[in-house]
């Protein structure tokens, strides 16, 4: 089985992937397809690149720098490319903001104050937004936090990967799990709303036993969510992995052994497995959202906001709007050039065709719920669902005997095992896959 499914596909934050973006798709096309859309909230992602270390995993667009005036620069060029924005995203209501990055607690308070108050200023960011900031807690001071909450955070993200400290060696992140400990406390003690930890799987030294224990310390300090990320191990797209040696690595039967291990020790712990990487408590909305159908996956994974279109600023950031995807620059001194020329700094992009949106709504309903309504399609988009999808029905009676799925003629169930490989299920009704499998990463 491990042999027969571990091919190379995509994660589907996204259908179709970053990889069938062109540059052919104009600044007016994506204006265009903003104009039309009907979702009625937006969703910020800020992108914040800067990294105090090298995080020999990484494979984020990131740049390492020990000087922190260059966040200046930086916040100048995301004022820039908020007031070239067209008028429309002045008055929809923002119902999440997010930081990503690299490294968004790069930045100080006064910086991080100074960027808040211009997506304050810019934007209808509702009193009940939700607010989240991804947090490396290795150079980030305690009372930092204090800010953070009174700028209007109330969700972390912290990254951990592993308490061991030989993987943490390897891969060059050394941290405590007193040090999360403390900066958890914190901020229950200020009152964010939730807390996610981030761990990776597949990380170089790592087994069942030593993640386990990871796991059990994990598991004391009771967040409210967890990320799993199966670690992507592809050094010729990202130079940092190449100081990882492939003879260190997990082999896939050890990896899917820490996987179901993981899902086991976290599904008894009272966690619900949301699906690929992703666990949260029963009362979670997240948890809520699966249970009711309603769950969505942007680029920045599973979320409950499934009627907002994401407005992505920044260096390498990818806006979802409409029928349209669209990316700025990934390289920093092109995006400040495109911003200084145009105000913007769109590259590249995609407009949906109809097969596009019918085949996103399929995958988004596999991989978020688990299960697809074979009536629901139909009823959606006016087609015979066994005519349109004829290649992926023909092999969906495979799938089912080798115990992924529970295929009846109108529904698809996915079952325990499924899950480990949803992406193989969801690659059946992917109509780019055959001219971009090579690039991707393995799924297991």
């Amino acid at each position: 089985m491990l042999e027969k499914y571990n091919t190379s596909g995509p994660r589907y934050t996204s259908y179709p992937t970053a990889l069938s973006f062109h540059d052919q798709v104009t600044r007016a096309d994506i204006i265009s397809s903003w104009q039309q859309s009907d979702r009625n909230e937006l969703s910020l992602y800020v992108h914040l690149p800067f990294c105090h270390t090298l995080c020999y995993y990484c494979g984020c667009n990131k740049v390492i720098t020990r000087h922190p005036e260059k966040v200046d620069r930086y916040l100048d060029a995301l004022e820039a490319e908020i007031a070239g924005l067209p008028a429309e995203f002045k008055t929809k209501p923002v119902s999440q903001i997010h930081w990503g990055g690299g490294t968004p607690t790069f930045l100080d308070s006064e910086q991080s104050e100074r960027l808040m108050t211009m997506l304050r200023t810019a934007f209808a960011v509702q009193d009940s937004a939700q607010i989240s900031i991804e947090v490396d807690p290795r150079e980030f001071p305690l009372e930092r936090l204090d800010t953070l909450k009174r700028i209007g955070f109330n969700r972390l993200s912290i990254g951990v990967q592993d308490f061991s400290e030989t993987v943490q060696l390897a891969v060059n992140r050394i941290q405590s799990e007193q040090l999360v400990a403390h900066l958890m406390a914190h901020a229950r003690s200020l009152g964010f709303d939730s807390i996610n930890l981030d761990l990776i799987y597949g990380l170089p030294h790592q087994t069942i036993k030593s993640f386990a224990a990871t796991l059990e310390q994990v598991l004391a300090l009771d967040p409210e969510r967890l990320s799993i990320f199966n670690y992507a191990h592809l050094p010729d797209r990202f130079a940092a992995q190449r100081k990882i040696k492939d003879e260190h690595l997990p082999p896939a039967e050890q990896k899917l052994a820490i996987l179901r291990h993981t899902i086991d020790t976290l599904t008894s712990a009272g966690y619900q497995f949301i699906g690929m990487d992703h666990f949260a408590k029963p009362d979670d909305e997240l948890a809520v959202a699966q249970r009711q159908g309603v769950l969505h996956r942007n680029f920045q994974g599973y979320t409950t906001h499934q009627n907002c279109d994401l407005l992505g600023l920044g260096v390498s950031s990818i806006s979802q709007i409409g029928r349209s995807f669209s990316q700025n620059h990934r390289e920093l001194k092109h995006y400040y050039q495109a911003i200084e020329s145009h105000q913007h700094a769109h590259t590249k992009g995609y407009v949906l065709s109809q097969d596009d949106v019918i085949r996103q709504r399929v995958i988004r309903d596999l991989i978020c719920n688990m299960q697809l309504t074979v009536g629901d399609i139909e009823k959606q988009f006016a087609i015979d669902f066994n005519d349109y999808f004829a290649d992926a029905v023909q092999q969906l009676p495979e799938l089912a005997d080798d115990g992924l799925i529970v295929w009846d003629g109108n529904t698809i169930t996915v079952e325990p095992a499924g899950k480990l490989l949803i992406r193989n299920i969801c690659m059946l009704f992917d109509a780019y896959l055959k001219q971009s499998q090579q690039r991707f990463s393995k799924v297991i």
